[in-house]
């Protein structure tokens, strides 16, 4: 089982930038969202190899009532959220924050 979290700062910023869109949206949804986020990220600890790697050693959570996915890869006794992006953004977005060579 992960034991940790840790997030680039990249993911940071998204994770801030959507719960500010939607609860712009709606006062509420935002926290809805991160609720909802905080969900997927205990299934990722739990059992995080059970999602599916869409480039070679990065996976993909998706998120249940918002279409966003978590994109993250494993290290020893933590998971490293890289992007969490909207599902009809371009993929080339989250692989251009990746180190040189992965992916």
């Amino acid at each position: 089982m992960i034991t940790s979290l840790c997030f680039t700062p990249a993911a940071e910023i998204d994770l801030a930038a959507i719960f500010a869109w939607y609860e712009a949206q709606r006062q509420g949804l935002g926290t809805g969202f991160l609720d909802a986020v905080d969900v997927l990220f205990s299934r990722i600890r739990e059992s995080s190899r059970h999602f599916p790697e869409v480039v070679p050693g990065y996976r993909r959570g998706l998120l249940h009532r918002f279409p966003y996915g978590v994109y993250f890869s494993l290290e020893p006794n933590r998971v490293v959220v890289h992007a969490v992006l909207h599902l009809h953004r371009d993929p080339a977005v989250w692989q251009r924050r990746l180190p040189e060579g992965s992916g």
